[in-house]
Parts: C-alpha cells; structure tokens; sequence
C-alpha cells in the first residue's frame, strides 16, 4: 500500500513539473510568410517547436476569432497549416497561446489581378457646371444627389432628363456634404469632417435624426445593400453600419488589389452585389467584392472629363449611381455640366 501511494505521488510531481515545463517553454515560431505579405488564396504554414496544448486566434478588421489549422505535421517539428481564403484582406494578427501569447502580423493580398474594362455611352443629360456633386444615387426613376462644400452644401432631388430641381434643403454653413444613399424610405447623408450623418424623411426631406462616426476618420462615401451601409473614410477602409443600431460601425473591410491597399475611396454605389467606387484623383471606378475587400475590375474612364465644358472649377470624376431598371450606370464629376448614362463592357 505504501509503495502504491509513493508512486502515485511520483507520477504526479512527474507530470506537473512536465506540464510546468511546457508551459513555460519558449515558443519559436516559423512560417512561410514573405515580406510580411501572403495571397488570399496562399496556405499560411505555422512551424512551431510545441506541439501540445496549442490554440490559435486571429484579429481581423474589429474582431478576434478562432481559427483552427486544417492540418498538422508532426513528422519534423510542428507545422500547422490555416486557409485564408474565407478571411477577409488587409492587415491580420495571429496570436499563438500556450498560457502566453506569440502574436505574428502580416498582411493578406489579393489573389486576383483587378480586370480592366471599358464602356459604352448610352446617353448624355445636361445639368448646371455649379454641382460639386459628392454623393448620387437613384430611387425609383428619380435621382438624388449631395452636394458639397461649406455654405453651399445641398441635399437635392432633381429630374436627371432635364437637370430641374424636385426639391432641395441646404445645410448649415459650417457642415460640408458629402455622400449619401437611401434605405427604409430614409435618405442618409454624411459630413466630411463634423463626423456626423444626417437622417432625412425621402418623401418630406424633412431631417429626422443624425448619428456619429466615432471610429472612422471622416466621412467621404456611403451606400447600402438592402441590409447594411458601407461607408468610405479616405482610407483602406470601408466600414460597415448598423441601421438597427444607430447606423454603429460594426466592422470594416479593407480595400486590396494583389499588390497594395487602395486608400482615396470616394463615392460608393451598390449595384448587383458590388461595391462600385469612385477613387479620388483617379478618372475611373473600381469594382469591389464586398465579401473580403478584393478590387476584382476597374472602369477605364480616363477620357470622359474631356466630353464637358471646360472651365476653371471643373474638378475630378465624382457620382455613380445605378438604375436597376435600365440596368446601366449614371456617372458625373464635380462641376460638370454632363451626366452620362454609361454600360460597362465586360
């Protein structure tokens, strides 16, 4: 009996000090992760020198979620093999645990190389070079459209066959308009830099409520796919609101092609499970899976500017708005006096 507890005593301070040792083990960590980058569809390969006890999470965008290897090769030291093709790009934080952290940045690209296209016009509208148009989309057959710059910012309605005004509320002088997008019979409109979004009624343009962005740096674009709102900032970053939850940022996804982040997002259209977005300073759109951040296409629309009036305030390519019924896009810049009904050839 005394020989049964003396080595059950011994097994016991035998395996504590063997856990005890593992845990507190350095862990050295390898991976095949180059330049601090890997392609979305690249398998991300973990060799580690423990190989028991091992739990992994990653911070993507505003979240930290677990994440477990699709499998393990313990026939050299450990190596643990994840997939990256259901996360989302941009910049990720992979925490390692074993009663400690080992955390590893890197940077998820794009696998896909953006498809170039070209387009059609369909028709032209002519309307007043005085728009400095920031935000344009449709409902129904009527267009709406947020116009921009302090003591002259609008929300108007207006016939785009004509370019007449339908109806129109000017903002106060110290609020610069910016994009805007509708959704539940509301019209939602954001500020540049005041970091607050207007609610207005769509039938009465009476303003309802507002909200604040406190996470995004300021507010540039704004669309919606039925559900949520999309929001661009002037960053890498479109982030996603809660219209059941005071329009709160919930998340974001970042915008990357298969070589870089794209940062100047400016105005956004969704049409037909895309985000469509204007970049700042550059004469075309790019076409954004809203899924994980990829520009999978971009619209060549370097020679449209020339098409309008020339004059000293004509400024760069600004307003996509999409006519499903027509199923082609109207787009414009700021203070030109065309809108043009475009069809992208794919």
């Amino acid at each position: 009996m005394r020989f049964y507890i003396y080595t059950l005593i011994l097994f016991l301070i035998t395996q504590f000090s063997c856990d005890n040792n593992i845990s507190n083990q350095k862990i050295s960590v390898k991976s095949n992760i180059l330049n601090g980058q890997l392609k979305n569809n690249d398998t991300l390969i973990l060799q580690v020198n423990i190989d028991k006890g091992l739990t992994f999470k990653i911070k993507t965008n505003m979240k930290l979620i677990s994440i477990s290897p699709v499998k393990k090769d313990i026939s050299e030291s450990s190596k643990y093999y994840f997939i990256l093709e259901n996360l989302t790009l941009g910049k990720k934080e992979l925490f390692i645990d074993k009663h400690k952290h080992e955390k590893i940045k890197f940077t998820i690209l794009s696998s896909k190389v953006p498809e170039i296209f070209d387009y059609k016009i369909l028709n032209e509208f002519s309307r007043s070079k005085n728009n400095y148009t920031q935000g344009f989309e449709f409902f129904n057959d009527t267009l709406y459209e947020s116009l921009g710059q302090y003591g002259m910012s609008k929300l108007i309605k207006v016939d785009y066959k004509n370019g007449q005004y339908l109806n129109e509320i000017s903002l106060p002088s110290n609020q610069f308009a910016e994009g805007l997008t509708i959704l539940n019979n509301k019209i939602i409109q954001l500020t540049w830099k005041e970091k607050i979004g207007l609610i207005y009624d769509l039938k009465t343009f009476k303003k309802i409520s507002s909200f604040s962005y406190n996470n995004s740096k300021e507010g540039w674009g704004i669309c919606n796919d039925g559900i949520k709102l999309y929001k661009s900032d002037g960053t890498e970053k479109i982030w996603i609101l809660d219209p059941n939850n005071n329009y709160n940022e919930e998340n974001y996804i970042e915008i990357y092609t298969n070589k870089n982040k794209v940062v100047g997002l400016n105005e956004l259209e969704w049409a037909e499970g895309k985000i469509y977005a204007n970049r700042y300073l550059f004469d075309g759109i790019a076409i954004i899976n809203p899924k994980n951040g990829a520009i999978d296409g971009v619209i060549n629309l370097s020679n449209l500017r020339e098409k309008v009036t020339q004059h000293d305030k004509l400024d760069v390519i600004n307003g996509i708005a999409y006519h499903p019924k027509r199923k082609s896009f109207f787009v414009t810049g700021k203070m030109w006096d065309k809108v043009f009904e475009i069809k992208i050839l794919k």
